[in-house]
């Protein structure tokens, strides 16, 4: 077996020198950062088997970058804090966050050994790629849906993911999972109606995911609400994800309303790549760093106008789209960088191939009626568009179209459009 490598990441020459010498003469391969910025470069491009954190640094203190490898999808290798002034709370605060254990200065040597040691075999059995909520960014809008998710952790009631397909709704779903737990997504859904108990018993004390709601049948519908009733029972989180809209589907007959009831008592929405395309950027080194570490792709760094590029794109397909263009470029790129040309290259082969003729629209009504009846045709568009757009919530139809509710139930029936509201 190849030594193993040690990152050392600390403020004071001293120590980092001193472990530096006594690990080198255990046989570790040490890698050294003098503060946080430089450890986070290192973690980027590569995968220590242990990281010796200190926690009082100048430029950031290393509970917040413990956080951010956490939350990142990063903490896949034991990280040991070090400090000369820790205290109890900080230890606790360390170790819950996901630090293997916490040292105070100065450290005994058999201590450090024996901690290194342990943490290495910890390490062993640790996935070298993760997820977390920090895979969907870091933004205001993501914090907000971070601290959403952190207040519905505490509870035991089952919970509505509404986001758009590839928005990250199973990341979601695994941020509220507790490790050491059953975690199953449903890809036999026929379960739901042969064997919902059975189901209970296989994630008991874990999270139940089902990746598109909306795709059950009548029957797997009743066995979902039947689940819901016996889940306290079994300790088991319901975690159900959609990309269409529910209340719509009950109004056709789709969708049980009595099970959209009890989904929509805890629900949220995911936002898409274009309600924070901030993060973009980010998001994309941190793909990169991931399908690197998974033996998927080469490691390749982006440059100002290539990470510019994806973030001014369009993205339908939202991170699971972003994801695949970042593979793409690190398997084809042809230099270490990825650059802006690289970007317009993989963009381009999405481009039709031969040029389209522009033909005008066809309205969606015939323009040769009488004005008045045009008007009428428009305006029932229209408000059947925003009907369906908001689920038949009539208070947010007033909203977006601007008039009063009095007016709008005034209008609809003019026009002859029939609703349940």
């Amino acid at each position: 077996m190849s030594a193993r490598q040690v990152l050392v990441v600390d403020d004071e020459i001293g120590i980092r020198e001193l472990l530096y010498d006594i690990l080198l003469d255990e046989g570790y391969h040490v890698k050294l950062a003098e503060n946080a910025a430089q450890a986070r470069d290192w973690r980027q491009q590569e995968r220590p088997d242990l990281v010796l954190l200190d926690i009082w640094m100048p430029d950031c203190d290393g509970i917040t970058l413990l956080k951010e490898w956490g939350n990142g999808g990063l903490l896949t290798m034991p990280v040991v804090m070090m400090s000369g002034h820790g205290t109890i709370d900080t230890a606790v605060e360390a170790t819950r966050i996901g630090a293997f254990d916490f040292l105070e200065k100065p450290i005994a040597l058999q201590k450090l050994l024996k901690t290194v040691d342990a943490a290495l075999k910890s390490g062993e059995h640790r996935p070298r790629t993760g997820t977390g909520l920090l895979n969907l960014g870091k933004s205001a809008v993501i914090t907000e849906l971070r601290e959403r998710l952190e207040r519905l952790g505490k509870l035991n009631a089952p919970l509505l993911l509404i986001g758009a397909k590839g928005a990250g709704c199973e990341l979601c779903a695994r941020f509220l999972h507790q490790p050491d737990t059953p975690w199953l997504e449903l890809s036999q859904p026929a379960k739901l109606a042969t064997a919902p108990l059975e189901l209970l018993e296989q994630v008991r004390d874990g999270v139940l995911y089902l990746p598109e709601v909306a795709d059950l049948g009548k029957t797997e519908q009743k066995g979902l609400l039947l689940l819901l009733g016996k889940t306290a029972k079994y300790g088991t989180r319901v975690v159900c994800a959609t990309a269409r809209t529910l209340p719509q589907l009950v109004q056709t007959g789709q969708f049980d309303e009595t099970l959209l009831q009890q989904l929509s008592a805890a629900s949220l929405h995911i936002p898409t790549l274009a309600e924070h395309r901030e993060d973009i950027p980010d998001l994309a080194k941190s793909i990169t760093t991931l399908l690197a570490e998974s033996g998927e792709a080469p490691y390749r760094d982006f440059d100002v106008a290539a990470l510019n590029a994806l973030r001014n794109a369009e993205w339908p397909g939202n991170l699971e789209q972003l994801r695949g263009v970042v593979k793409n470029l690190m398997l084809t790129a042809l230099g270490d960088k990825i650059t802006l040309e690289e970007v317009s290259r993989v963009f381009g082969q999405y481009a039709e191939l031969e040029p389209q003729v522009v033909t005008a629209a066809t309205p969606p009504f015939n323009l040769d009626l009488p004005l008045r009846e045009a008007r009428d045709a428009f305006e029932r568009l229209y408000l059947e568009h925003h009907i369906a757009k908001t689920g038949g919530n009539m208070s947010k139809v007033a909203e977006a179209v601007e008039l009063e509710r009095t007016h709008l139930y005034r209008k609809l029936k003019q026009l002859g459009i029939k609703t349940r509201y």
